[in-house]
């Protein structure tokens, strides 16, 4: 049984990527094999996936979901939305030196009012007075991770976003596809990869540090996920012919295998708040593409149940004391699955 304290490391400031790389596939690879770590380069995909094997990716959207702004009685606020419940209302972490009441209104970004409904634990229910995702993107801001210490600028607007993100819906970016760029698609289609898609919206709780040492203890946040019949299509066509199913990011792998829970793939949206921890036993995806992830986090806990405890912690050994950049502007990893049911 493993704890939190297993999950913890030493990471330098210096690793943590404040801007990401100007060309999206300059980045480096880990390729993790086995036991061996062999450094690559980003653009070595092309050569690590074979015709036929399917790369299933996360088509969200990050919202502008930051806003600034005051209460009826003067005083500030931060919101975060958090979630997009319908057209006029969200979920949002709202800070603010005393808590909004219900009824109350908030001014965001000096251009529209909000009124403040009921809570749902964390979070605030906020009613719009018109379209939600047309007031965010004309007034919202674009709410980089906590550990990027600038502000997000016109640069950060195209580059915190994939080449195909479709579905406006997400607070964070499903960071491994940040990677890929339209000529690396491209060659890959070329060589016979096929491509998929899902749609989680990725929270803000996925910065969220787990804080209890028994990981039985944790409460997982929950996410918004759906699951096209053609992706389930696509991926048994996929194992029936022995082929790999790789999922681009954490992201896409909960997706894949929140929906796999009965034993078999799926079609369908809902929410998942599944929790993997080194022991599960993986029913879809067999590679992974991911970035590396935070000290601590569920992320961490993981790519560990997926490619080993002991050779991750191995891999993140070596890609810190070869300067291998971290979080979501950093580099990426290259994972098979050790654990599969």
């Amino acid at each position: 049984m493993y704890s939190l304290s297993d999950f913890d490391f030493n990471l330098p400031q210096e690793r943590i990527a404040q801007f990401p790389l100007p060309d999206r596939s300059a980045s480096r690879l880990l390729h993790l094999d086995g036991e061996q770590i062999i450094d690559r380069q980003f653009a070595d995909i092309v050569n690590l996936l074979q015709a036929g094997d399917l790369l299933v990716m996360n088509n969200t959207r990050v919202l502008k979901a930051r806003f600034f702004g005051t209460k009826e009685s003067g005083g500030k606020v931060e919101a975060l939305v958090e979630r997009v419940l319908d057209n006029r209302t969200v979920l949002a972490q709202v800070r603010a030196s005393r808590s909004p009441l219900a009824g109350t209104k908030m001014r965001l970004a000096d251009a529209f009012d909000v009124t403040v409904g009921e809570r749902a634990g964390e979070f605030f229910t906020l009613h719009f007075d018109a379209d939600v995702f047309d007031l965010i993107e004309a007034h919202g801001r674009l709410p980089l991770p906590p550990y990027i210490e600038h502000d997000a600028d016109s640069f950060d607007e195209t580059r915190y976003q994939t080449v195909f993100n479709k579905v406006p819906g997400a607070v964070a970016a499903p960071t491994a596809g940040l990677h890929f760029d339209e000529k690396l698609l491209e060659q890959l289609k070329a060589k016979g990869v096929n491509f998929a898609y899902v749609t989680l919206h990725v929270g803000a709780g996925t910065f969220q540090p787990v804080r209890h040492e028994k990981l039985s203890d944790h409460q997982m946040h929950t996410e918004w996920y759906t699951m096209p019949q053609e992706t389930v299509d696509a991926v048994r066509a996929t194992r029936a012919a022995g082929r790999d199913v790789v999922a681009v990011g954490t992201t896409s792998l909960r997706a894949l295998e929140s929906a796999s829970q009965s034993g078999q793939l799926e079609a369908g949206s809902a929410d998942t708040a599944l929790f993997i921890t080194p022991g599960y036993k993986f029913k879809t995806v067999t590679r992974l593409i991911t970035n590396f992830h935070l000290p601590k986090s569920t992320l961490l806990m993981l790519v560990s149940a997926f490619a080993g405890f002991e050779e991750i912690r191995k891999a993140y050994a070596h890609a810190i004391a070869n300067e291998y950049r971290f979080f979501s502007y950093g580099d990426a990893m290259l994972l098979t699955t050790q654990n599969k049911e």
